[in-house]
């Protein structure tokens, strides 16, 4: 090999390596940001400032882009406005207790006689919290003899019937297990915390107890109404489904470090019944989708899991906020403009897709079916033609190179939503659904595993930078 092609070989070499490098610095800035970060995927801010999205540009928006920003003597002079009506629209559901404080000494301080009364004055609202109370409720009936038939030799009695309780031979009510279910299930309190909630209102309430009061009336109340919501749930048109992992202690067979996953499967933001079913599995096989989601033909809106992918009967919506938060991941940190960055211009596409969303938002499917032709087309097409123009632009691997990748590849679901009025371009409903399991998740581990992704990725960079 001759030295001039050893030289090309080294630069061709040192180019790889410096992509590479690129990707990792990438790597190590996103897991960075995912750690110490802000968590919030609000994209609203996003500037469009490219030319390729003026035409989005609305009179409204390029006005307040040029206004003049406040000077520090209107800051200085601001004051909150209050709203006509606003204390009386949020108390207008609350019952209302009237306290009339009286005058004690109702003589006159001049000549002592007697005072009389000419009115009330109004002083102001108070909001008072009734902390929560428990009580013991003796339940008896009444049994009522006939004295004629009695004194013919043939008693007779007649007792009234009472409520079937929750649990047999137990103090459970169906306000306390409610009140159980809804601290664990919907304000993530768990069992050893509740145990000292209700201990300090009164009653010495075990987690075991709550816990049988759970499995009992599940098995004997729930079930049966959750099979029938599932048969209802499956003859809709538009479904959501969206899962997220999750570990259970002492599960038989399993370690406690192995993941679970919990499911969700909801009928659609206009359903005429509004479904929402969560399913655990020890998996995330695509064979869970398909046995739960069995005679269902439709819409369904997911994410792009391959394990929704190709169930027989439903056509595929894609999430299009996933889309929007690849592209938000892929702005650069260290740009002090990201204006100007491909990622923005992405991001600021699906923003618009958003904005018009918005305005379609009351229109029937009919009407919101043919205004998305008219109008989100367009920005689609423009979306497309703009992926194919920058694709070669970008490092395969790197964030925003993912993402366009991610968009490549899922065109077709991420176009179906113009099939269809009923359909969204969002899986937000089931997302925020199934939000509520991901808050008791140990975050500590969160960290470990994301510290030992850096450091791997450091060992990387420097064994690539120093060619060992």
């Amino acid at each position: 090999m001759s030295p001039l092609e050893q030289l090309q070989k080294m630069e061709h070499r040192i180019g790889d390596l410096e992509k590479e490098n690129k990707r990792l610095q990438e790597t190590v800035q996103f897991l960075t940001q995912k750690l110490y970060g802000k968590s919030s995927e609000k994209t609203a801010s996003l500037p469009v400032g490219v030319e390729q999205l003026s035409l989005f540009d609305e009179p409204e928006t390029a006005a307040s882009r040029t206004a003049p920003e406040p000077t520090i003597e209107h800051i200085q002079s601001y004051q909150r406005k209050n709203q006509v009506g606003e204390r009386a629209e949020l108390l207008q559901d609350l019952p209302h207790e009237k306290q009339l404080f009286q005058v004690q000494d109702r003589c006159c301080d001049v000549c002592q006689s007697e005072l009389v009364l000419v009115g009330e004055e109004f002083v102001r609202t108070e909001v008072e919290f009734i902390p929560a109370r428990v009580q013991a409720i003796d339940i008896y009936r009444e049994t009522l003899e006939c004295r004629t038939c009695r004194k013919a030799d043939k008693p007779q009695m007649k007792k009234t019937t009472t409520p079937a309780p929750v649990i047999q031979h137990s103090l459970a009510s169906a306000s306390s297990v409610a009140r159980v279910m809804y601290q664990k299930f919907v304000n993530s309190m768990p069992l050893y915390r509740q145990e000292k909630e209700w201990k300090s209102i009164g009653l010495d309430l075990s987690r075991a107890t709550m816990a049988n009061w759970m499995i009992a009336t599940t098995r004997d109340w729930l079930k049966p109404l959750v099979n029938r919501l599932y048969k209802r749930l499956v003859q809709e048109r538009y479904l959501h489904a969206d899962e997220t992992p999750l570990q259970v202690m002492n599960e038989k067979g399993r370690k406690n470090t192995t993941s679970s996953y919990m499911w969700i499967y909801s009928s659609a933001q206009h359903s005429t019944h509004p479904i929402r079913i969560f399913e655990y599995q020890t998996g995330r096989g695509a064979r869970y989708p398909q046995a739960f989601l069995k005679g269902f033909k439709g819409y369904l809106h997911s994410d792009a899991y391959s394990g929704y992918a190709n169930l027989a009967g439903t056509i595929s919506c894609l999430c299009w906020a996933h889309l929007r938060r690849k592209f938000v991941e892929a702005l650069p940190p260290e740009a002090k403009n990201p204006e100007g960055t491909l990622a923005t211009e992405g991001g600021a596409y699906c923003n618009k897709l958003f904005e018009l969303e918005a305005q379609l938002a009351s229109h029937s499917p009919e009407e919101r079916r043919e205004q998305r032709l008219v109008q989100e087309k367009p920005v689609l097409d423009a979306f497309w033609a703009w992926i194919e123009t920058v694709k070669g632009k970008v490092l395969p691997k790197s964030k925003l190179g993912e993402a366009l990748k991610y968009a490549r590849n899922h065109k077709q679901e991420l176009m179906n939503y113009l099939q269809d009025g009923n359909c969204v371009i969002s899986n937000n409903l089931a997302e925020n659904s199934i939000r509520p399991f991901t808050v008791g998740r140990n975050y500590v581990s969160n960290i470990f595993m994301c510290r030992r992704k850096q450091s791997a990725t450091r060992r990387l960079v420097f064994r690539i930078q120093t060619g060992t």
